[in-house]
């Protein structure tokens, strides 16, 4: 598990700057550098100096609440072979549910063709796709047709060398915190698409990225690892690697974790800028593609060595 496709790539004419975060690398350098003395702290971690110990003192207490909470969260290690097994490319007939969730996000009858896509998996809630997990074995009583499909804690994979567009999480309280495998998040001064780039940060597992109304809502989140190439129009990985992060985003009045209850305090709506020109401003109305109850069930029915 490496990182493969550095952000730019070399030409005849010095460097181009490529997706996910359209930089250069001495950019990336600076922008990197930038993030390790952005005040407050863009990461949550167990500081390694006076200096990052004091700019972690400044993260909001209900953000460090929120990361307390969750610094203990892993996925086991057969979860994520199970993960990995269910995001092979593979030409053998049995189904592989997370990369049959993928191709359909791209290249199905709404399909979105602007950037590679990432699956959201609704901690409460149910899941738009969770009727695929049929063909896995999994019980009816896991699909709740009275669920909301949006929810406020959400467990996100990001396939090797796939990312989102720059987002905004509006008025929410929030961490992104690592789970497996890395991911760089990009923190953003605005929502246009030539905004400011404040830092560039790589998680691993442990670590937190954060956010609330008034610092560090909009980000761009991308999966550096290996992605064994990608398809010729750049939208699918040919590999089974991935990142995981564990997501929650409260409303701005309802940041103490007794106070909210279940997929109530979902966002229904968040802001994003659109990768294609002319990178106009755009709302995703929030939905998750599984629930957790049906994939971690899917996944224990993996057939993984």
């Amino acid at each position: 598990m490496t990182q493969a496709r550095p952000v730019t790539t070399a030409t005849s004419a010095g460097t181009t700057p490529q997706p996910p975060f359209h930089i250069t690398k001495e950019e990336e350098r600076r922008l990197r550098i930038q993030a390790e003395r952005i005040e407050p702290a863009l990461v949550i971690s167990q500081p390694s100096s006076f200096d990052e110990y004091v700019r972690q003192l400044m993260v909001p207490p209900a953000v460090m609440d929120l990361a307390h909470k969750a610094a203990n969260l892993r996925l086991s290690a057969w979860e994520i072979q199970a993960v990995r097994w269910h995001l092979e490319p593979t030409t053998d007939t049995q189904p592989r549910l997370l990369r049959q969730i993928l191709h359909d996000k791209v290249y199905g009858e709404n399909g979105d063709r602007s950037h590679p896509p990432y699956i959201r998996v609704a901690c409460t809630g149910k899941g738009k796709y969770d009727d695929l997990a049929r063909d896995h074995g999994v019980a009816e009583p896991y699909f709740d047709e009275n669920a909301r499909y949006g929810s406020p804690v959400v467990l996100e994979i990001w396939p090797a060398q796939h990312y989102s567009p720059m987002h905004s999480h509006g008025n929410t309280t929030g961490i992104v915190y690592c789970l497996a495998g890395q991911l760089d998040v990009m923190s953003y001064g605005a929502l246009r698409w030539d905004a400011e780039k404040r830092g560039l940060v790589t998680l691993t597992p442990g670590q937190c990225a954060w956010l609330t109304r008034e610092t560090y809502a909009v980000h761009k989140v991308f999966c550096p690892m290996d992605g064994n190439g990608m398809s010729e129009d750049g939208l699918m990985n040919n590999s089974a690697d991935f990142g995981a992060s564990f997501h929650v985003y409260l409303n701005e009045k309802e940041v103490h974790l007794d106070a909210y209850e279940g997929a109530d305090l979902t966002r229904e709506v968040f802001h994003y800028i659109h990768e294609k020109e002319p990178h106009d401003e755009r709302k995703f109305t929030t939905y998750s593609d599984l629930s957790w109850p049906v994939l971690r069930e899917v996944l224990a029915k993996t057939p993984i060595q």
